[in-house]
C-alpha cells in the first residue's frame, strides 16, 4: 500500500514538474549558441595535461611506497631472516632471528608453522665461510694472478 502511494506521488511530481518550472517566472528567450566541437584545441590540451597529472600521481605514489617501505613497525631491527632453503616448488624453510632467539619456520602457500625453536643461536658465518674451501681456493688463485 505504502509502496503504491509512493510510486503515484513520484509519477505525479514528474508529470507536474514542467508546469511548476514555467510558473516560476517570466519566460526569457535564450538564443541557442552554436555547439562547440567535442575536441577543440583547448579541451584537448586540458585532457592531455589531466592525463599527465594522473600518471605523475601514480608514479609518485609508487615511488613513495617503495621509498618508505610498508610502514613496518619498530621491530624490524630485532627481526631478521638469517637463511632459507627451498624444499619444493612453493615450500621453504626459513631461519628467523627474533632478538636473541632463532626459529626454524616452514612456509607453504597459506600456511606458516614453527618447526623448531633453537636452544642456542647458530653462529653467523663470515664472508669466507659462506663458500667453503672452493671460495678460499679461488681467492688465493686470484691473489696470485694480481701479484703476478
Amino acid at each position: 500500500m505504502l509502496k503504491s502511494i509512493f510510486s503515484i506521488s513520484v509519477i505525479l511530481t514528474a508529470a507536474l514538474f514542467p508546469l511548476l518550472a514555467m510558473a516560476g517566472g517570466e519566460a526569457v528567450a535564450v538564443e541557442p549558441s552554436p555547439p562547440e566541437g567535442v575536441l577543440n584545441p583547448g579541451s584537448a590540451i586540458q585532457l592531455i595535461l589531466g592525463l599527465f597529472v594522473v600518471l605523475f600521481l601514480i608514479v609518485a605514489s609508487g615511488w613513495l611506497f617503495k621509498r618508505f617501505g610498508r610502514w613496518q613497525g619498530g621491530y624490524s631491527d630485532q627481526l631478521k631472516i638469517v637463511g632459507g632453503l627451498a624444499v619444493g616448488a612453493r615450500e621453504r624453510i626459513v631461519l628467523v632471528q627474533v632478538g636473541e632467539q632463532q626459529l626454524l619456520v616452514g612456509i607453504a602457500p597459506g600456511n606458516i608453522r614453527t618447526l623448531h625453536v633453537l636452544d642456542e643461536p647458530l653462529p653467523e658465518m663470515g664472508s669466507a665461510g659462506k663458500g667453503g674451501p672452493l671460495t678460499e681456493k679461488f681467492a688465493t688463485i686470484l691473489k696470485k694472478q694480481r701479484n703476478g
